[in-house]
């Protein structure tokens, strides 16, 4: 069997040399959404009042998360158990009580409300609440603003390799789109747990958070290769 040699790049000619240069962007800007993920515990000694217990404080949660309107963007439920304990001693699979736990996730897009929901949630009794995530919508504006930087940069760096053999840039061959990435969101840190009632009477009692929102970096990588005129050697 003969092997065949791969063929070779086309670099161009004398007359049209080629140029190939990458362009990336890198741009920091303020989030559009933060989740938060709420985790509410019950227990009892029967499996009837584990359910009861939990199915209550799920309602007001999501009640609670629900009033705030449109400044939620997204509230859904994830994990739901309930785990029989057994006794530690005895020869008998004997049930000593039953943990039952719900995990909500919900998105906002009003920190404002954020940081009151946040403390309001975490007054709630047995209620643990993580986040927030920051992060920016899949269809973000910012995306494409680092693309087209990404882009511009090509052009630019092509043009000045151009530029120094005394030759310009004749035309575009390929633009080989590595991809516009965010970076893995930015996780902040999980808030306390604990019990509460009323609005006005939670803020009474437990103030909104002042959060502070993590920019995010947004990045755009491509390759692009050019045709310019006969360089001035």
């Amino acid at each position: 069997m003969t092997d065949h040699p791969t063929p070779a790049l086309p670099y161009g000619t004398p007359e049209a040399p080629r140029l190939a240069v990458r362009g990336e962007a890198r741009l920091e800007v303020d989030p559009e959404i933060a989740r938060i993920t709420v985790t509410l515990s019950a227990r009892g000694t029967d499996r009837t009042t584990a359910l009861t217990d939990l199915t209550r404080r799920n309602d007001h949660a999501l009640a609670l998360i629900k009033s705030y309107g449109t400044a939620v963007e997204e509230l859904e439920t994830g994990s739901f158990t309930l785990t029989p304990q057994l006794t530690d001693k005895g020869r008998h699979e004997r049930v000593r009580a039953y943990h039952g736990r719900v995990t909500l996730t919900a998105t906002l897009n009003d920190f404002t409300a954020l940081g009151e929901l946040t403390t309001r949630l975490a007054d709630l009794e047995l209620t643990r609440v993580d986040g927030p995530w920051w992060a920016l919508r899949p269809d973000s504006p910012a995306h494409r603003a680092a693309r087209t930087q990404a882009v511009r940069e090509a052009v630019q760096r092509a043009r000045e390799y151009a530029e120094a053999l005394g030759a310009d840039l004749d035309a575009v061959l390929e633009i080989a789109d590595l991809g516009a990435e965010n970076q893995p969101p930015a996780y902040g840190y999980g808030m306390p747990s604990a019990p509460g009632g009323a609005r006005a009477a939670a803020l009474e009692s437990a103030p909104a958070l002042d959060l502070e929102p993590r920019r995010q970096t947004v990045y755009a990588s491509v390759n692009a290769r050019f045709t310019m005129t006969r360089p001035t050697l």
